[in-house]
């Protein structure tokens, strides 16, 4: 009792700790956007630059919640502490850049930066490997993925520590070298070369260990994969379409007000898309509501889908008929705009149940064949008279749709009389 109480304390206390970071990462922007920064530095002191680490924000409270409930569970404390690396990160990159442009501001700001330089590292690989590795239940698929996860902290620590001692200059400084870096060791940077790529391996062998750990599970540890798996793929797809969508418009800079209103917004949702990762977590590791996944992926399936079709549906209806006023006009006209809204909402309906008809034979092809059996034997039901040919229709029902090993039916051979009473 007092060890779980101890954890709930300290994860809500850490928990905490992050917040109050963050406050402060708010003020320290503030404060260094006051300050005379150099253009050439790159320190992204813009609303965009606060909005990176707004989704790590998730992972702290999240983790808190974990932990403090399943303290023995290591996920929560995984995600705590990486929620606890990326607001540290935050607060000492804007204290450096305000420190060294305003000199005798702040105390040991280039100090502070060295230690920035290098808190990337563990923040990511944790993020990257033991957060796969252990989830959900917070142990490894089997031994044999022991000398991965030996390997994987291996390779954090060495990769920390190389980037720490190699000399050169900070990121976002003009020039200020490296507190910690070994002058004249150029042996760390290129061992840092070697060792680096080690670590997206080791990541894409522990994101291996979640496809392996998938097509093994059943019952609610396959509901918790689901929960991860879903959340991946919705980061991985709004990421890939904010790319696309810089490649085909590209900007100076994503926050600095050079690219279209939509295009910000895109990429800002890239950004937060992140937030889907740690309550994805949450929700798997709590086991709250989990088996609304289910539910989860056919509404976005169908909606996403129904989406892009009516988008498609309305710009090309749009394009053709301002094409044909044109034609006959030689002038566009806003009637074109007008028939493409009423053509969209006549078609949202038949698109959505086309859809929702869809998804449902192609990914839920079992429980679209129990619901249209039941829709069957209900109809045959209410025309039904023999009773013999309706005991045969409940097990077959019964076996098409819950299939099990075994089935049986018992009737009453008769109903008992009832007593009538009379005052």
């Amino acid at each position: 009792m007092r060890r779980r109480a101890a954890s709930w304390w300290l994860a809500w206390l850490l928990g905490a700790l992050c917040v109050a970071m963050f406050v402060a990462d708010i003020a320290l922007l503030v404060v260094a956007r006051s300050a005379d920064v150099p253009g050439s530095w790159g320190a992204d002191l813009t609303v965009g630059g606060l909005l990176v680490f707004v989704p790590f924000l998730a992972f702290p409270l999240v983790g808190a919640l974990i932990s403090s409930r399943r303290h023995r569970n290591p996920v929560g404390w995984i995600c705590l502490t990486d929620g606890l690396l990326w607001m540290f990160i935050g607060v000492t990159d804007h204290y450096s850049v305000y420190g060294v442009a305003k000199p005798g501001s702040v105390p040991f700001p280039v100090v502070v930066a060295g230690i920035n330089n290098w808190l990337w590292v563990p923040a990511v690989g944790l993020l990257g490997t033991y957060l796969l590795l252990l989830f959900p239940d917070g142990r490894l698929p089997s031994r044999r993925w022991r000398p991965l996860a030996w390997l994987c902290g291996a390779l954090i620590v060495s990769a920390s520590v190389g980037v720490m001692l190699s000399p050169g200059p900070l990121q976002n400084l003009g020039g200020v070298r490296n507190p910690f870096g070994l002058e004249g060791q150029h042996w760390l940077t290129t061992a840092g070369y070697v060792v680096l790529p080690l670590l997206p391996i080791c990541m894409l062998a522990s994101a291996l260990s979640l496809v392996l750990r998938f097509r093994r599970s059943w019952g609610d540890e396959r509901q918790q994969l689901k929960w991860i798996a879903f959340s991946a793929s919705v980061v991985v797809i709004v990421y890939l379409s904010a790319m696309v969508a810089s490649l085909v418009f590209p900007a100076k800079t994503w926050f600095a007000g050079s690219s279209p209103a939509w295009l910000s917004l895109l990429q800002s949702a890239a950004l937060l898309s992140l937030t889907a990762v740690p309550i994805a977590v949450g929700f798997a590791v709590l086991r709250y509501r989990l088996y609304d996944i289910d539910l989860l992926i056919n509404r976005t399936l169908v909606y996403g889908s129904l989406t892009v079709l009516l988008a498609a549906t309305y710009f090309g209806s749009v394009v053709g008929l301002q094409s044909v006023f044109r034609a006959i006009t030689a002038q566009g006209s806003t009637l074109a705009v007008v028939a493409s809204t009423l053509v969209i909402a006549a078609l949202f309906n038949p698109f959505r149940r086309y859809l929702q008809g869809f998804v449902d034979r192609r990914f839920y092809r079992r429980k679209y064949d129990a619901a249209k059996t039941l829709a069957a034997f209900s109809a045959r039901l209410r025309e039904e008279k023999d009773l013999d040919a309706l005991r045969e229709g409940v097990v077959e029902v019964a076996r098409e749709t819950m299939q099990p090993e075994h089935v049986s039916l018992w009737l009453r051979s008769e109903t008992a009389p009832r007593r009538e009473q009379t005052g």
